[in-house]
């Protein structure tokens, strides 16, 4: 079985953060979201795996380059977004006629796919969809089932929806989907939705069935959404201190990476640190994730994520943060009792 990742666009609902990164790039937990797709895919039986990539592919390229892969991994330029469907169309020759499993590279799950692949290969449709009940489906691609579970029907965003079965964002498909694909019209968006593919499917009497997630599952589509993400994963990570203690406390479950020091500081879990990162006078909250080589002094951080490279020095309380590359929080005279940020790469900001 091959893959198919999806990690294009231009992440619009991330910026500021998205100016300067590819928004599969952004870590949860210190990793990358795009990284979880990958290994849920090669869990998942995939050894050849195709990365549709975009505006920021050197990005994307040299991330994923930057580390060995039990897979082949070919990567596959698709201009502008027109649609996922026509993420396919580009990835044709790459795919040939293989089952495939294709993956929306911003989504996480809690448990991976692999129970998925033993389902779509023990049922043996030409597509099997996965699911999840949502209070809300009218903000999704939403799934109107027959009486034996399987899909009759796929509605977008409707305002009076069949089902409160969402669409994942993670499918399997056999080779029909291709001529699917080339079968039906661009939306009134001007692109090619998966779910017309999908239903073409099923209008010319191919099988699609349905495979219904257990776990939680996030889109991490915006800033919320990352950190709700980033509690999930670091609620089941395991505790591992590799740094360096003096005079301070660890509470509950921490990833400390090597090289960190921590001075006269309080670190509660769960929690990450990464490595080489120096924290001083600080405390260190429940569910934040601070990347490599930060260096954080006099300030309190909980519910957050700070990506590498970031210098913050006396900033306060910082709380519910997504905070990009390299960025500098320096103190500016005054102590408002907390701050809330969204600041992209290489910023400067002065409290």
């Amino acid at each position: 079985m091959k893959a198919l990742i999806l990690s294009g666009g231009h992440g619009t609902r991330l910026r500021p953060i998205t100016h300067s990164q590819q928004k599969q790039l952004i870590p949860i937990a210190n990793k990358p979201v795009l990284f979880y797709a990958i290994e849920d895919v090669i869990e998942a039986g995939a050894r050849e795996i195709g990365i549709i990539v975009g505006p920021n592919k050197d990005q994307i390229i040299d991330t994923v380059g930057s580390r060995e892969w039990d897979a082949g991994i070919e990567f596959i330029f698709q201009g502008e977004p027109a649609g996922l469907a026509h993420t396919i169309l580009i990835a044709e020759d790459f795919l040939g006629e293989e089952e495939f499993i294709m993956y929306l590279g911003d989504n996480v799950i809690k448990g991976g796919i692999t129970r998925h692949s033993h389902s779509f290969r023990d049922l043996d449709p030409d597509s099997l969809v996965l699911l999840t009940q949502v209070d809300d489906p009218q903000r999704f691609g939403v799934a109107d089932l027959d009486e034996k579970g399987r899909v009759k029907r796929l509605v977008e965003k409707p305002r009076v929806p069949p089902s409160n079965y969402a669409l994942v964002g993670i499918y399997f498909f056999k080779p029909a989907i291709i001529e699917a694909c080339k079968s039906i019209n661009p939306s009134w968006r001007n692109e090619l939705e998966i779910t017309d593919a999908i239903q073409w499917l099923i209008d010319n009497g191919h099988r699609v069935e349905a495979s219904v997630v257990d776990g939680w599952w996030k889109d991490t589509g915006k800033a919320e959404d990352i950190l709700e993400a980033n509690r999930l994963v670091l609620d089941e990570m395991r505790p591992k201190n590799d740094g360096a203690l003096r005079g301070s406390r660890i509470f509950g479950r921490a990833v400390i990476g090597k090289g960190s020091s921590i001075e006269n500081s309080e670190i509660k879990g769960p929690c990450i640190l990464g490595e080489d990162c120096i924290i001083r006078d600080s405390y260190i909250g429940p569910y934040t994730s601070i990347n490599d080589g930060c260096n954080i002094e006099g300030t309190e951080i909980e519910d957050s994520v700070i990506m590498e490279g970031c210098t913050i020095s006396n900033a306060g309380r910082i709380v519910e943060s997504l905070i990009g590359k390299n960025v500098v929080i320096g103190e500016n005279g005054r102590r408002p009792a907390g701050h809330r940020f969204i600041a992209g790469d290489n910023s400067e900001i002065l409290l």
